[in-house]
């Protein structure tokens, strides 16, 4: 099944949905890296692609939300 990865091309439900797996997936790499730095756990390498990722998805939701809620000047 291939998806449409044009934001254009998605209705506001899935856009929606996505934001939701998106906000939930930066929670959730947040709250990894912050255990991993608090512990020591993790190198260097780990963190940088962690953190990374987790700016992929900022990128990702903040577009998502700009489709979504538009700019209104009253």
């Amino acid at each position: 099944m291939n998806a449409p990865t044009d934001i254009s091309m998605k209705t506001d439900d899935v856009l929606r949905v996505e934001l939701a797996v998106f906000r939930r997936e930066h929670r959730d790499l947040d709250e990894a890296i912050r255990a991993m730095q608090t512990t020591g756990t993790a190198d260097q390498i780990t963190l940088q692609r962690l953190k990374k990722k987790k700016l992929r998805l900022k990128d990702k939701i903040a577009m998502i939300e700009d489709r979504l809620l538009p700019d209104i000047i009253a």
